[in-house]
């Protein structure tokens, strides 16, 4: 009988080695490589997988339908998932520690009424299940859960129960008695999830397992992990603050670009259809350094209040922070305002926060960063009824952004009386209220706000 052997396999990109690397020779990365035992005698009964019709076949002869979706009675997470869950698909949901990911899968099943769901947990006891339930508050009726860490027997609960949704916790803690290795380890989580896309796609179950991150805020496991899903979401936020928004990373159902966003409560995430009205402050009118930003995350828009803080410095070398927007871009649209407009910033700290903490990547508001830093560093507060949007480039000029109308209706909605935009936007003005004012470079804006 042959005996186990033992190689390298690289975290990150799946690379394959007979021994211990630093570095891996295929994706770069330090410290990624991890044993993982093989045995070379095939276990009986493990066949190649196949979802259905093996033979080859003329595209034209398939006959496609449409997907069978499930209405989660969760709006946000049926709009990242684009439409509802669909049967048979095996979602990952990843996202920080404490962040809410159990929280966030434990309501969705209380939320299903009459359909059966099933919860297993390989890092709670049934009794912390239930105490989370009661502070949830739902309808636990037809929701079954189970603490269990075997895969198989897991597996065979599902085939008792035959629910309609079924939930992993986690992924990394449940093992297969198919592989010789450690629960968590490389090996494990691979076969374990491609089991469980197995039994999901011939049983059309679908099945949402929770993953958990590494240090880089990258999903733990292999890389193939994410390969095998048929759906990657990211939950994220700040824990300091309530709100939590979820993305979708892959989506072989939908779009990646729709975002789901919640306020953490007491009592669960409680859904935030209108983000504009809690992110903005009603007390900002006579405070210098702020300004709004007329943003788009995902197909979704609405206003976020940017805020800076410009002081001397105290030390020889001036910090530069920001929270919520990439400190790279900070440092570049800093040196576009001393360059092109001629404000001298060398020897002040900055330091930009995104209210709420959300942490915003459309280039669209980088308008509304100059303009803070350029309210807080004059001493000046702008107009509380203006709000603006354009992406500013290396030369001062301000650049075209997308889905330009739907900024602007949101800025009428929340009641702004006017809104800087690119100048070269195409925008029928007769078809709204809101003062439209055409920018087309920073300083053009700049002697907009300050006479204003």
């Amino acid at each position: 009988m042959a005996k186990p052997t033992i190689q390298y396999v690289c975290s990150s990109c799946g690379a394959k080695a007979p021994q211990l690397l630093g570095r891996c020779p295929v994706c770069g990365e330090w410290g990624t490589y991890e044993e993982e035992v093989v045995n070379t005698t095939p276990k009986k009964g493990v066949t190649p997988r196949s979802f259905g019709e093996s033979r080859a076949q003329r595209l034209q002869d398939v006959v496609a339908t449409n997907e069978i979706r499930l209405d989660m009675h969760n709006g946000e997470f049926n709009r990242v998932l684009g439409g509802g869950l669909v049967a048979g698909s095996l979602v990952l949901l990843g996202g920080e520690p404490g962040i809410g990911k159990s929280t966030l899968a434990l309501q969705v099943l209380m939320q299903q009424g009459e359909r059966k769901t099933f919860y297993a947990s390989g890092e709670e006891s049934v009794r912390q299940l239930k105490l989370r339930a009661e502070r949830l508050k739902g309808n636990a009726e037809n929701l079954y859960i189970s603490s269990e860490t075997s895969l198989e027997r897991i597996l065979e609960q599902v085939k008792e129960l035959e629910p309609e949704i079924v939930v992993i916790d986690s992924i990394q803690t449940i093992g297969t008695e198919a592989v010789e290795a450690t629960i968590g380890s490389i090996t494990q989580v691979r076969e374990c999830a491609a089991r469980i896309l197995e039994f999901a796609k011939t049983r059309n179950i679908p099945f949402i397992i929770i993953g958990h991150i590494n240090k880089e805020g990258s999903l733990a496991g292999p890389k193939v992990l994410e390969h095998i899903v048929d759906t990657v979401l990211q939950f994220e936020g700040d824990q300091q603050y309530m709100y939590r928004i979820l993305r979708a990373q892959k989506n072989r159902f939908g779009s990646t670009s729709e975002i789901g966003i919640y306020e953490m409560r007491q009592d669960g995430l409680r859904e935030v259809t209108n983000p504009s009205e809690l992110l903005l402050s009603t007390a900002r009118e006579g405070l210098s350094g702020i300004a709004i930003a007329a943003a788009v995350e995902g197909v979704r828009p609405f206003l976020i209040e940017v805020q800076a803080l410009v002081s001397s410095a105290a030390y020889g070398t001036p910090q530069r922070s920001s929270t919520g927007f990439d400190g790279r871009r900070l440092n570049m649209l800093l040196a576009v305002l001393e360059k092109r407009v001629g404000f001298k910033l060398l020897q002040k700290d900055v330091f930009l926060n995104i209210a709420g903490g959300l942490r915003v990547q459309d280039p669209a508001i980088d308008l509304a960063v100059l303009a803070a830093v350029l309210s807080s560093n004059m001493d000046i507060a702008l107009d509380a009824g203006t709000c603006l949007c354009g992406e500013v480039g290396l030369a001062g000029e301000i650049r075209p952004v997308n889905r330009i109308e739907q900024r602007i209706a949101e800025a009428q909605k929340l009641g702004f009386r006017r809104i800087l935009i690119p100048a070269e936007q195409k925008v029928d003005t007769s078809r709204y209220k809101i003062e439209i004012v055409p920018v087309k470079k920073v300083t053009d804006a700049f002697r907009l706000l300050i006479k204003s």
